[in-house]
């Protein structure tokens, strides 16, 4: 558990630096507060290859944006050796 707030707290506070063309990281409580704005259009997971959660931050955008989403919330995340993860993507209702 304390890995996992590690990993989140990790990707929440590198999201900061991302370029504007990247899916970006939301929190939770950010989708909850807005219901009606975003659109989930699916679902990625990290192929556990990163060795480093701003690494896996990266990955997950990059397949976020893949699928045609702005925004990624990581549903849950864990370390075992190297970092995984699994994220709803989201984007803007139309």
């Amino acid at each position: 558990m304390k890995s996992l707030k590690m990993i989140v707290a990790a990707l929440i506070v590198g999201s900061v630096s991302f370029g504007s063309m990247s899916a970006t990281l939301l929190t939770k409580d950010e989708l909850d507060k807005n219901p009606g704005k975003y659109e989930k259009i699916g679902t990625v997971s990290s192929t556990a290859q990163a060795t480093d959660p701003m690494d896996l931050k990266d990955e997950l955008s990059k397949l976020a944006d893949e699928k045609g989403g702005q925004y990624y919330v990581v549903l849950a995340a864990r370390e075992h050796g190297k970092f995984s993860a699994v994220a709803d993507v989201y984007k803007d209702k139309q």
